[in-house]
């Protein structure tokens, strides 16, 4: 029987949740704000909030569309 890699099955599986990348965000911020990170960590920092606030923005323009369009629905009616 050939074992299978669960690690890999799991982050595919994994998903992706809107609270959980704000609240990633906030911590980021707050680290950078307390200024106990070295220059480069802070960059570093700030890059991946950049990153995960544009999948907020993403996930929440994908979810307006949503909206929109069960609107409209509704309108037709």
């Amino acid at each position: 029987m050939i074992k299978r890699n669960s690690s890999s099955n799991s982050k595919s599986k994994e998903v992706w949740n809107y609270e959980a990348k704000v609240a990633e965000i906030e911590n980021i911020i707050a680290r950078i704000e307390a200024g106990n990170l070295e220059l480069a960590e802070v960059f570093e920092q700030f890059a991946k909030a950049v990153e995960d606030l544009r999948e907020c923005e993403k996930f929440l323009q994908q979810r307006q569309e949503q909206v929109d369009l069960l609107i409209e629905t509704l309108s037709d009616e």
